[in-house]
C-alpha cells in the first residue's frame, strides 16, 4: 500500500531479504551477461581495426593506385 503522508515506511526484514536477493541476481547477471557481451564487442572492434589496417592490404592498395 502506498503511503501518502508522514514518515517513510521502515524497512522490514522481509524487505531487506528481498532487496538482498535482487542485488545477488543483479551481480549474477553482470557475470553471465554483461561481461561476455562486452568481451565480444571489444573483440569485434579489434578484429575490424586489424582487418581495416593490416599491412598486406596497404601494400596492395599502393600497388593498385600506382605508388
Amino acid at each position: 500500500m502506498r503511503q501518502l503522508k508522514g514518515k517513510p515506511k521502515k524497512e522490514t526484514s522481509k524487505d531487506k531479504k528481498e532487496r538482498k536477493q535482487a542485488m545477488q541476481e543483479a551481480r549474477q547477471q553482470v557475470t553471465t551477461i554483461v561481461l561476455p557481451t562486452l568481451t565480444v564487442v571489444v573483440l569485434l572492434i579489434v578484429v575490424f581495426v586489424y582487418v581495416a589496417t593490416r599491412p598486406g592490404r596497404l601494400k596492395q592498395q599502393a600497388v593498385m593506385n600506382g605508388f
